[in-house]
């Protein structure tokens, strides 16, 4: 049986003390149990390797379980039933749009990559029993592409998990790599710990460095995006970029470390998860679903949908533009909210915000075209979504007194905002055009935060994912898969950052298992 280990003091399989320390020797390691370590451990484990992961977490997962779980794909099967012609060569080129201005600092390269191998990857996920609906629209991609997991992203780490542990793959939770060890400048393994014991595993081929980006990470944000970026929140706080020392430590060195994703504005979760993030990761549940999103019409569908939609996400834009603003806990309007508000959030006490509307924004977000939030190509919401679904941030009040009450500011601090802004004074500080909030009954959503999603810094890497030096030396032994091994690589739009980690972790574990043959061969 291959073993899964919750890490305890005492191991399993295979293990000689060596003074204080225990030593466990395996032909591949991988670092991270995310989309990526599992990718890259399955496939060294296929091709006949002895395969260890090591996840710091006691779940696997990483960000991968934290996603909206859609992943953007050319020549699917579902794309085919729609009708729908696509080819790699016009996702490249979509991908190029997407970038922006930012696109002369992408990884073509590593961009070829990943638009090539999509449908390859799709069937793969699809043979392992998971089930996706799509696919959707999101522009600018010129086909509908964005196909999303069901029932939620657990079911990744679920069944690629069941595949390592089937093909003999041995997993360790709560084990943290600390250092990597080398022999004249080849990597020949991990010191990780578990539980206080200091274990040494031993890698005859290669180690795979899978352990995430680092939006958690303080110290790495300030050091590639500047103090302000590091005093954003992450969506993951787990993702510490704990796995980018490691290499850091040998000469590796990070491209597009300066691009984040964030500050983006998100209400705070629910202090209990949502119906969808509650639903196991089974695959009948997956069928069910999918025949519904396929059979069921959309109004039966909605308010389940909703429950997800508005958990995930915050304000749009167009509630800032037609005259909602920003208070914070002591009833202030601190920004403006049309010149990248996200990023004074975290400068307010407790480091979150209040969305102001009144009744005349509360019609008009009551229906298309104005929406609170929207995944897409799936659904939008609306303010009486909120209203019915997260009721913990939904306020509402026929006075500004009344709302200040419900919100725990002051009362005549946030009457003397509104005054202020509804006054003439308001149009010489960059709000001409937008409509004064002076019609009751008034509300409120909140509190809001501004998050960083996902750092797009990536160790700098081979096409066969080798982690390289700032000289395009590589560091011998070691690969890098997901957001570590990005390597300047884009990935804008939904469904990017997962195509890569499992494209790029079958990519890292197939070479570092390659990489134990070759050096058999020269013995």
């Amino acid at each position: 049986m291959p073993s899964f280990v919750l890490c305890t003091k005492k191991l399993n399989t295979g293990e000689e003390t060596v003074g204080l320390k225990s030593t466990v020797v395996a032909d591949v390691i991988v670092v991270g149990g995310g989309g990526a370590g599992l990718s890259a451990a399955a496939e060294a484990s296929r091709l006949g390797r002895k395969t260890i992961l090591l996840e710091k977490n006691a779940a696997l997962g990483g960000s991968t379980a934290w996603s909206v779980g859609s992943i953007s794909a050319t020549n699917t099967p579902q794309q085919l039933a729609a009708g729908i012609l696509d080819t790699p060569d016009d996702h490249f080129e979509d991908l190029e749009i997407l970038a922006g201005s930012y696109a002369n600092r992408d990884n073509r390269v590593l961009r070829r990559i990943l638009v090539d191998r999509t449908t390859e990857m799709m069937d793969w996920l699809t043979s392992l029993g998971l089930v996706f609906v799509g696919p959707n629209p999101e522009p600018p991609h010129r086909k509908p592409r964005m196909h999303n997991v069901l029932p939620n992203s657990r079911a990744f780490p679920d069944r690629l998990g069941r595949h390592c542990r089937e093909l003999g793959v041995d997993i360790r939770l709560n084990t943290q790599a600390e250092r990597l060890l080398t022999d004249k400048g080849r990597v020949t393994g991990v010191v990780a710990e578990c539980n206080g014991e200091k274990i040494e595993f031993r890698a005859r081929g290669g180690v795979v460095i899978a352990g995430g980006d680092y939006s958690a990470s303080a110290e790495l944000k300030a050091r590639y995006a500047g103090e302000n970026a590091a005093k954003l929140e992450a969506v993951n706080p787990t993702a510490t970029g704990a796995a980018f020392k490691l290499g850091l430590d040998l000469g590796a060195v990070i491209l597009n470390g300066d691009i984040i994703r964030g500050p983006i504005m998100r209400f705070v979760p629910p202090r209990r998860p949502s119906l969808l993030q509650l639903l196991p990761p089974h695959r009948w549940l997956a069928l069910i679903m999918r025949w519904s999103f396929d059979s069921m019409p959309s109004a039966l569908l909605r308010p389940f949908v909703m429950s997800f939609l508005t958990t995930a996400l915050g304000p749009s834009a167009d509630l800032f533009k037609r005259g909602a603003i920003l208070i914070n806990k002591d009833g202030q309007r601190f920004v403006n909210e049309l010149d990248k508000p996200g990023r004074m959030v975290p400068e307010q006490r407790d480091r979150e915000a209040f969305v102001l509307l009144d009744e005349k924004l509360a019609r008009e977000f009551s229906a298309w075209p104005y929406f609170i939030s929207t995944a897409p190509g799936v659904a939008y919401a609306y303010l009486k979504d909120y209203q019915r679904n997260r009721k913990d941030i939904f306020h509402k009040a026929d006075t500004v007194e009344s709302l200040a009450a419900s919100l725990g500011v002051p009362g005549a601090a946030l009457s003397e905002t509104l005054q202020r802004y509804n006054s003439a004074e308001r149009l010489q500080v960059g709000d001409a055009g937008r409509p004064a909030l002076d019609e009751g009954p008034y509300y409120a959503l909140g509190p809001v935060k501004s998050y960083v999603v996902f750092t797009e810094g990536g160790f700098k890497v081979s096409e066969r994912l080798e982690v390289l030096k700032a000289n395009n030396d590589p560091i011998e032994g070691l690969f890098a898969a997901g957001s570590a091994g990005q390597g300047g690589l884009l990935l804008e739009g939904h469904g990017h950052h997962l195509g890569w980690a499992f494209i790029s972790g079958k990519i890292a574990g197939r070479n570092a298992a390659l990489r134990y043959s070759s050096l058999v061969s020269e013995s």
